[in-house]
C-alpha cells in the first residue's frame, strides 16, 4: 500500500513540476507582452505657414519710422565730451567729431569718431539698431582705448525725447562687470545730449557726458 502512496506521489510532483514549466514559459510569457502593448500613433507635424512666415520675415526686415528717424542724424556733428574717472574726481574735457551714416539698406545707423584724448589718437565706432520684432534699441560701441565691446538694450520714450539703454562692461581696475547706463536726448533737430553712467544703486556715478551739435 505505501509503495501505491508513493507512486502516486511521485506523479503528482512531476505533474506539478511541469504546470509550473508550462506557466514559466519565456515564449508565451513574451507573446502575452507582444500583444498588450500599443504601439503610440505619430501624429504628422503641422506644415508651416509660408504665406504667415514671409509676411513676418518682410515686417521684421523693413526699415520703420524708427529707423527714419535715426536716418534724420546723418551727417557730421561737434562733440564737447566730458569724461569723470571716478565718484568726485574732477571732468577732463576734450573734442571730437562724429560722422553718422546709415547703412546696409537704411536699418542700421553707424557712427564714428574721431579726435585726441590724452595726448592721444581717439577713434571710436558705434552701430545704432532698432529691432522691429523685439520693439528695442540695441547699441553696440568698440574704440582703441580698450579691448572690449559694449552692448546696451533700451527703449525710446516720445514724452521725453530720450533713449534709455542699460548694459554691463569689464571693469578694468577688477576684472568683474559693472552696470552700464546711458541716456540719450534729442534736445532740438541740431543738438544730442549723451550721458553716461557707471555702476549701480547709491555707487553709480556719472562717466561721461557729450554735447553734440550739427556742423
Amino acid at each position: 500500500m505505501k509503495k501505491i502512496y508513493l507512486s502516486l506521489a511521485v506523479v503528482a510532483l512531476v505533474f506539478a513540476s511541469c504546470k509550473k514549466e508550462e506557466k514559466m514559459d519565456p515564449e508565451a510569457e513574451n507573446e502575452t507582452m507582444t500583444d498588450t502593448i500599443v504601439e503610440e500613433e505619430v501624429m504628422p507635424e503641422e506644415p508651416m505657414d509660408s504665406i504667415a512666415m514671409q509676411e513676418a520675415w518682410g515686417k521684421y526686415m523693413t526699415p520703420s519710422d524708427t529707423h527714419k528717424m535715426l536716418a534724420e542724424e546723418v551727417g557730421t556733428w561737434n562733440n564737447e565730451m566730458k569724461f569723470w574717472m571716478g565718484p568726485g574726481a574732477p571732468a577732463q574735457e576734450v573734442s571730437s567729431t562724429c560722422e553718422i551714416k546709415m547703412i546696409l539698406g537704411g536699418r542700421y545707423q553707424e557712427a564714428k569718431y574721431s579726435g585726441e584724448m590724452w595726448g592721444e589718437p581717439f577713434n571710436g565706432k558705434s552701430t545704432l539698431a532698432y529691432d522691429n520684432a523685439a520693439e528695442e534699441f540695441i547699441s553696440t560701441w568698440i574704440d582703441n582705448m580698450g579691448t572690449g565691446m559694449l552692448v546696451l538694450k533700451g527703449k525710446h520714450d516720445e514724452g521725453t525725447n530720450t533713449t534709455k539703454m542699460t548694459g554691463e562692461m569689464v571693469d578694468p581696475m577688477t576684472g568683474k562687470m559693472m552696470p552700464v547706463r546711458e541716456v540719450y536726448t534729442i534736445v532740438d533737430e541740431n543738438t544730442r545730449k549723451m550721458e553716461m553712467f557707471y555702476g549701480s544703486g547709491d555707487n553709480e556715478y556719472k562717466s561721461m557726458e557729450i554735447i553734440m551739435t550739427r556742423a
